[in-house]
């Protein structure tokens, strides 16, 4: 049987937004980020992050650092109990034209491929624009977190859900009879 999971854009869904976070020390999770990702890991969700990493192409960091990074946001939900499954990312700018920059779907369908996804039956939950794009291109239900209203940045694509942190959109999830 094909596994549920909820792909989670990191910067402003996860953790504080900090302008191209280039060291561990400004990497920051939200106070509920945790607890949210347990909730989700208990319920036998598998959890993805998804995120673009232009910072990388623009020189601000490297990948061993976006590494280190990563490691301590791994670190910290741990101490809560809580795991995500797998990080995927996009280093590119966003000028180069890949295609496995969000809102392109090429992270999430290999995410898909690799942990046995039904992405029919998953979410994507992010707090821009580009991350509910990302998910109704792949056929996945979609809750942007935040205050952002959505369609502000491109084609507007609405979500089905609005919540106001990570931690009430695992709540949403786990209710969910869409």
């Amino acid at each position: 049987m094909a596994n549920r999971a909820v792909f989670i854009d990191r910067d402003g869904t996860m953790a504080r937004d900090v302008h191209y976070c280039s060291h561990p020390g400004d990497f920051e999770l939200f106070p509920d980020t945790a607890k949210a990702i347990k909730l989700l890991n208990e319920h036998g969700f598998k959890v993805i992050v998804i995120t673009n990493q232009s910072g990388i192409a623009r020189g601000y960091f490297t990948e061993e650092t976006l590494a280190e990074i990563h490691e301590k946001m791994k670190k910290e939900l741990g101490k809560e109990g809580a795991w995500v499954d797998a990080i995927y990312y996009c280093p590119h700018h966003p000028d180069d034209g890949c295609d496995c920059r969000k809102p392109k779907p090429k992270l999430a369908l290999q995410a898909a491929n690799d942990h046995h996804i039904d992405l029919k039956r998953s979410f994507v939950v992010g707090d821009l624009q580009m991350d509910l794009d990302l998910g109704k291109a792949v056929g996945c239900k979609t809750i942007l977190v935040g205050d952002s209203p959505p369609g502000t940045d491109n084609q507007g694509a609405n979500p089905d859900r609005i919540a106001s942190d990570l931690l009430q959109a695992a709540q949403i999830i786990l209710r969910w009879r869409g």
